[in-house]
């Protein structure tokens, strides 16, 4: 009785009101909303102009314009002198990186700046000063060519154009992944008498796959769509060393701007494939190794 008395009395204290955590930004719904509307008008209708342009033609016409040997002769060298600049990137942006994290030498941070500069400096320059130094009469390209090695006005030349974009890329990914990565690891496997070897193969290579293979997207991604340093070192000479871009700028000069788009669409398509298999190869990787998506 006293005790029903005394709970009467006092009754038992409510339950704290948890507020909602304030957030910077506003709501999601309002967030997710800007999110497609800014992709719908930056990504979305320019590709979608470009997709109904391209039905203008009857599927004759557009196989036609997209399977021509000269077309086909510029996917080839895009392709694949992207993949040979991205896997190059891949190996020699590791390296840099490596060299930038791990070790201490006088001029560092001017080297890790000149990493920048295929960023800022204008496509044009770069091609304009990789002709100047690979052609026949340029510093290394007069030295080259008495020795059988033509690099300017060949696919070699496009390859090299190709690398002095992409490098930055590689780099940039990589770099704050090994910077963040635990040495503490590195040290314990030493301990257990790991060589050399196998610490990077066991260790900090799992660790950093998913950064390396970003940067080799990245880099190959940019590789693709490169026009401005190419046009000056490749020569453009049609079947030989002519770029995928320089074929639609032609087409657009033509007027044919439906023929330009079917081509366009292609790179769009077969980029967009090869970008699908490298984010799906991360994630593969990511589930293998747990490293945080």
């Amino acid at each position: 009785m006293t005790a029903a008395i005394f709970s009467a009395a006092h009754p038992p204290a409510a339950a704290p009101v948890r507020r909602a955590a304030k957030r910077v930004l506003p709501g999601f719904g309002l967030t997710l909303g800007y999110t497609l509307f800014y992709l719908s008008i930056i990504v979305l209708i320019p590709l979608s102009a470009l997709l109904f342009k391209t039905f203008s033609l009857s599927w004759d016409q557009f196989v036609t314009a997209v399977t021509s040997p000269r077309v086909m002769a510029s996917y080839r060298l895009t392709f694949g002198a992207s993949l040979i600049a991205a896997l190059v990137n891949l190996v020699f942006g590791l390296l840099v990186a490596w060299v930038l994290v791990r070790y201490k030498f006088p001029g560092k941070k001017i080297i890790d700046a000149l990493v920048d500069l295929p960023f800022a400096l204008p496509t044009a320059v770069a091609g304009i000063s990789l002709t100047a130094l690979l052609a026949s009469n340029g510093w290394l390209g007069q030295y080259l060519e008495p020795m059988g090695i033509k690099l300017a006005f060949t696919p070699a030349g496009v390859v090299i154009a190709l690398i002095f974009i992409g490098l930055p890329f590689v780099v940039r990914t990589v770099q704050p992944v090994l910077e963040d990565a635990e040495k503490e690891l590195e040290e314990a496997a030493t301990a257990l008498g790991a060589t050399r070897l196998q610490i990077f193969t066991k260790v900090i290579l799992p660790h950093i796959a998913p950064a390396l293979l970003t940067g080799f997207a990245m880099a190959f991604a940019r590789a693709i769509g490169e026009y401005g340093s190419v046009i000056f070192i490749a020569g453009n000479m049609p079947m030989i060393s002519e770029i995928t871009p320089l074929i639609i700028i032609g087409k657009l000069e033509q007027y044919d701007y439906a023929g330009a788009t079917a081509v366009a669409v292609v790179m769009l398509v077969i980029s967009f494939a090869l970008l699908l298999i490298i984010n799906a190869l991360q994630a593969w990787q990511r589930r293998n190794t747990g490293a945080p998506a």
